[in-house]
This record gives structure tokens, C-alpha cells and sequence, in this order.
């Protein structure tokens, strides 16, 4: 007798299995069945496929023609911060870009102020409800990096909230060590402070799966983003890198070449670089709600990365300051819009390859798989996408118990 049935199922979404990530044509491609099935066994996935009465269960879930999809992945966040920045939106009105509002001591630096000054109790508590609505919103792996504590007990402290809301919620969770997110007041130089986090990453390598830096005009170059890519890795760390959000620096080529298993915004890759992606498996992890809420007009060229048969994921980039949004569903309708992705697409972005850039399993719902997997009131998997900016998500259910049940009786 398995645990849990769900039939009725308007549209069963199914990506691929694969063992890398979907590039270039293929992340149009997925199985979606009609009169779907999926029947669960301790926390399993037993069978997802077309209609069958072959299996019972203790628990039927009737899917009264709706969409099943595999949970979303949410694999770029910034999730332990403390305070928040809605002041900021005054002078972004006025017309004040990012790195004028970093410059002023606002930005990154006001947060990794109000970071350090709060209590590992109190980041923990801010992160938890934070991340509470994102499970709510169908989203059941996530990403955390650390980067607004920007010196050794903040910088602990933030992965250590981390590690400790993984284990509270039972997530797919994976840390990552961003210390050189900015340079910070106190620091002597750029080259002394990135010292002070290449002299971390022994101790941070307990803590952090994944060390990142942000390669950026006034922040570091693409040489001192080499150093400390080639220093983690020399420490096991696989690495990420936010490259190109505002400037052409060559990030994403730099991402590339050192094999990082994401380079991350992309904004302003140079053609050569998008070329590169061809014969890489790094993934582009694309972030247009950042775009959306800066006020820019171009955002990263999704299209051109995928004629040049590169992999690319979705992601939120939830942070106090420039994308201030923990609805992965809303950045989903964001890049089907401006980004110019199909729904298929859309949909492999935060699952499979959204997995993918994570290093984890999931993203799938094939035989043996984690039943982590979301009940959407929608007709149709493109409907999710139309009526932007409202939670579809009726049912989330993670290894097979139904954790969120949004549907209400009219």
C-alpha cells in the first residue's frame, strides 16, 4: 500500500533526467502528460506518468484537471540579512543608481551595518519567515549566501543561521560563502580585504558549500576575482561568481575558465563570452527581477546565451536592496516576458537546471526521486505564468506529506 496517490492531473510536468545541465535547445524541451498520475511511497516518487488505477493508497489527492510540476528551485539568494532598505527607493525615484547609493554608504554597506548589529537569534527569525513564504510559494531548495557580514564572526554567523534553517525546515539547502561581496569602511584596500577572505575559506569550508565573489566596477576586478576562485577551489570549494551586472568586465568569461559551476547576473557578458558558454557547463544564472526593480531596460540576453547553446537557470536573487522579492513564481512571469523564454523553458530554468546549479538532486519527478512536488490551481503550465504576481501554488508537498495547503472552499 503506498502513501499517497494523486490523480486527475490536467498537466503532469516531467523534465529530463540528465546528468548535466539542459543547454541551448533542450531547455525547450518537456514532457508534459495529460490525465496525469503520480503515486508516492515513503517520500518517494513510485510512479509520474499518464492515467493508471494499477496502484492504491492510504491518501488520494483528486487534481480536479490542474498542473503538477516538481517544486521550485530557488538557487541564487541572499537570504540572511538584517534590517531592510525601502529608503533606498526614494532616491532610486530620483534617479540615484546602485553604485551611487553604494558610494553615498547606503546599499550592500547599510545592510552588512544592520547584519552585524543584529543577533544571530534575530537573523534567524527574519530569515525563517522569509523563507516560510517561499515554501508557501512552491519553492522547496534554496540557496543562502552569506556577504553582508564582511569580516570573520559576521560573516560565521550568517552561514551558521544558514545551516541552522536548513536543518529546521529540512530543506534542500546549500551555503555559500560570499565575503567578498563589498569592501567594506574599515578595510585598509580592495587587495588587504580580499586577503582577510582568502585567509577565511579554510575555516569557512565547515560552513559554506559554494565560495562567490562579486566582480564589479568598484567592488573587484576580474584579476582579484581570479585570485580567490583559484584560492577556494585550491580548498575544495566549488565556485560561483556575480559577473556583468552593470559592466562588461569579462566576469562570465572569467566564470568559464575557471570551470565555476555558475556565473551569476550576466547583464552585460560581452558576445565573446556568451559564445563560451557552447563548450562549458557552467550555467548562467539569470536574476531579472534585479533587472525589473533597478529600473534598467536591458536585461541579461537570455536568448542570445541559448543560441550559443549555453545552460541557463532562474532565480530570484532575494535581497534587501535590489530585487526585494522571495516569489520565484513573479521572477518566473518576469523572464517569460523580458527575457523572451517560453514557458518550457520557464520551467526547466527553476527546476532541473536550477538543480544543476545547486549540485543537487532534484527538479525531476522520475521513479526514485524525492516527492517534492507542488499542486498548482492553474489550468495550464503557461496560465502560471499569464496572471503574474499571485501565488498558484494550492499544494506543496515535500517527501510526500502535504506540507502547505493554500486551497480555500468558495
Amino acid at each position: 500500500m503506498n502513501d499517497l496517490i494523486i490523480q486527475n492531473i490536467g498537466q503532469l510536468l516531467l523534465p529530463k533526467a540528465t546528468d548535466k545541465p539542459l543547454k541551448g535547445k533542450e531547455l525547450d524541451e518537456l514532457n508534459i502528460v495529460e490525465n496525469g498520475t503520480v503515486v508516492i511511497n515513503d517520500g518517494k516518487i513510485v510512479y509520474a506518468g499518464s492515467y493508471t488505477d494499477e496502484y492504491e493508497a492510504q491518501s488520494v489527492i483528486d487534481g480536479y484537471g490542474k498542473v503538477v510540476s516538481p517544486s521550485l528551485i530557488d538557487a541564487h539568494t541572499h537570504l540572511v540579512f538584517g534590517g531592510s532598505r525601502e529608503h533606498e527607493m526614494a532616491l532610486k525615484r530620483q534617479g540615484a543608481d546602485y553604485l551611487e547609493i553604494l558610494e553615498g554608504g547606503g546599499g550592500i554597506l547599510s545592510t552588512v551595518e544592520a547584519t552585524r548589529q543584529a543577533s544571530e537569534e534575530e537573523l534567524f527569525n527574519q530569515a525563517a519567515k522569509n523563507l516560510t513564504t517561499m515554501i508557501q510559494h512552491g519553492v522547496l531548495a534554496v540557496e543562502s549566501k552569506s556577504g553582508y557580514g564582511l569580516n570573520h564572526e559576521n560573516e560565521l554567523k550568517q552561514l551558521r543561521v544558514s545551516r541552522r534553517l536548513a536543518d529546521r525546515f529540512n530543506l534542500d539547502m546549500k551555503h555559500t560563502f560570499l565575503g567578498p561581496h563589498a569592501v567594506p569602511k574599515e578595510a585598509e584596500s580592495n587587495e588587504a580585504f580580499l586577503q582577510q577572505m582568502i585567509d577565511l575559506l579554510p575555516e569557512m569550508k565547515d560552513y559554506a558549500d559554494f565560495a562567490d565573489i562579486f566582480c564589479e566596477t568598484g567592488v573587484f576586478s576580474v584579476e582579484e576575482s581570479k585570485r580567490y576562485m583559484q584560492a577556494a577551489k585550491e580548498q575544495g570549494f566549488k565556485v560561483k561568481i556575480h559577473a556583468d551586472e552593470i559592466d562588461p568586465l569579462g566576469g562570465l568569461g572569467l566564470a568559464i575558465d575557471e570551470g565555476a559551476i555558475t556565473g551569476d547576473h550576466l547583464v552585460a557578458s560581452s558576445e565573446e563570452d556568451k559564445a563560451k558558454l557552447s563548450d562549458s557547463d557552467t550555467i548562467a544564472v539569470l536574476l531579472p527581477g534585479t533587472t525589473f526593480y533597478l529600473g534598467k531596460e536591458d536585461y541579461a540576453d537570455a536568448r542570445g546565451m541559448l543560441d550559443n547553446n549555453g545552460a541557463i537557470a532562474i532565480a530570484t536573487d532575494f535581497n534587501p536592496g535590489s530585487c526585494v522579492t522571495n516569489n520565484l513564481q513573479l521572477v518566473m512571469s518576469i523572464a517569460s516576458l523580458k527575457l523572451k523564454l517560453s514557458a518550457n523553458e520557464v520551467w526547466n530554468a527553476v527546476t532541473v537546471n536550477a538543480a544543476k546549479a545547486m549540485d543537487i538532486d532534484g527538479g525531476t519527478l522520475n521513479e526514485g526521486d524525492k516527492a517534492n512536488l507542488v499542486l498548482w490551481d492553474a489550468p495550464n503550465h503557461e496560465y502560471i505564468l499569464y496572471h503574474y504576481g499571485v501565488n498558484h501554488a494550492e499544494k506543496v508537498i515535500h517527501h510526500g506529506q502535504v506540507r502547505v495547503d493554500n486551497h480555500l472552499e468558495i
